[in-house]
């Protein structure tokens, strides 16, 4: 089967996810459009050479409604020629994009593909497609779960009951993820793979301080849930989630053999997917049986894994994921996560992966671990090795 490589990856800096953030005055299709536009730019790849443009996008109601990557498309200037989807795996989206991509290349249905996503959080608000008096879940699923599945937050606080996860341990998380992005920063080592120049991420909290988050309140709090889930003790705060916020991201991905005709640098390629569904009642924890059956379809271990990169969707679910795999914090998230650099949902997936390359270039390393946990008790898991 021919490999699927890695060419360029982009990314947006993080907006705060509220009108007000630095991302809020730009229409979510004009912001995956201006990175479609960057990617290309790069590259110098003819647009028309592109067979398909896949991207991941959560809320799709609103400005991100109608097939958001095809409006993209068409606003980057792409010829009409171009197709475009737009997937729903909840926070894996784009992950899920990514792997939609790179496995049409290695069938053969794809030469040249672009995987993005984006999210404008501050201008469709998560949970916006969730219209008034609706029921996502239906009778059926509702005779599964009796006595009723919760939102992610519950769950992340039934993560830490389970593996008795302190407050103390996610807020000394928390602060190690700003602390390693704000570093990182200060380094210059997301300047490759950011496509604003001069624009940091938003959400990135440098001064923050382990007083500042033992501070704040339980975020999830719900009196409603004390005598179902008697276990929990409301330890998952605003510090220790990932925030709202604003993004997109985009990876040109191509056959190897493709790559050598068009006189392209292969980045990486991809050695492994695998998609997972734990139950969605903790929702959260496919991460852990996504990254093994990952690495069984990549023929390696934990310890041939150079890096890995978790989304801190909450440091929680992070910590319990750590706890199972034994996962060194050293080769975790490197240059911090979503705590502090963002969770744009159905962009986050290809950011993750932008940085899990770059990552791998800068360090030399070799083999990368991305997975994600994703509503409805689900996760997306990939390896890819630099080249």
């Amino acid at each position: 089967m021919r490999d699927a490589v890695i060419v360029e990856a982009v990314r947006t800096p993080t907006g705060k996810g509220k009108p007000g953030g630095v991302l809020h005055g730009e229409h979510p299709v004009d912001l995956l459009a201006r990175t479609l536009g960057a990617l290309v730019e790069r590259t110098k790849v003819d647009p028309a050479l592109i067979d398909d443009v896949v991207g991941g996008c959560v809320s799709q109601v609103g400005d991100q409604s109608l097939n958001t990557i095809r409006n993209a498309v068409l606003a980057a200037g792409f010829p009409e020629s171009v197709p475009a989807m737009t997937v729903d795996r909840q926070c894996g989206s784009s992950q899920q994009a990514v792997h939609i991509a790179a496995q049409g290349v290695m069938s053969g249905a794809y030469d040249v593909v672009v995987a993005c996503g984006v999210e404008s959080m501050s201008r469709v608000p998560m949970g916006s497609s969730v219209l008034p008096g609706s029921d996502p879940f239906g009778p059926k699923l509702g005779k599964r779960y009796p006595d009723g599945l919760v939102g992610q937050g519950i769950s992340a606080e039934l993560i830490a009951a389970r593996w008795k996860i302190s407050r103390t341990e996610q807020d000394a998380f928390a602060l190690l993820s700003h602390q390693r992005a704000a570093s990182a920063w200060e380094r210059g080592e997301f300047d490759r793979e950011v496509a604003w120049s001069g624009m940091p991420d938003e959400t990135v909290r440098p001064a923050t301080t382990a007083e500042a988050l033992a501070g704040l309140k339980p975020a999830y709090y719900d009196p409603r849930m004390e005598e179902r889930f008697p276990e929990i003790s409301w330890t998952v705060s605003a510090g220790n989630t990932s925030p709202l916020s604003d993004g997109a991201a985009a990876l040109l991905i191509m056959g190897a053999d493709v790559a050598e005709r068009l006189g392209l640098r292969p980045r990486a390629r991809f050695r492994a997917f695998a998609v997972a569904g734990d139950d969605p009642l903790f929702m959260l924890t496919a991460i852990m049986p996504a990254t093994e059956k990952v690495l069984s379809k990549a023929g390696l271990g934990v310890d041939d894994i150079d890096l890995f990169e978790v989304n801190e969707a909450f440091a929680s679910v992070v910590l319990a994921w750590q706890s199972e795999t034994g996962v060194d914090i050293d080769k975790l998230n490197v240059r911090g996560g979503a705590i502090a650099i963002g969770h744009p949902l159905g962009g986050s997936g290809a950011r993750i992966m932008t940085t899990l390359l770059h990552n791998l270039e800068d360090r030399g390393a070799r083999y990368g671990l991305q997975t994600m946990c994703e509503a409805g008790g689900m996760a997306n898991a990939t390896v890819i090795e630099r080249l």
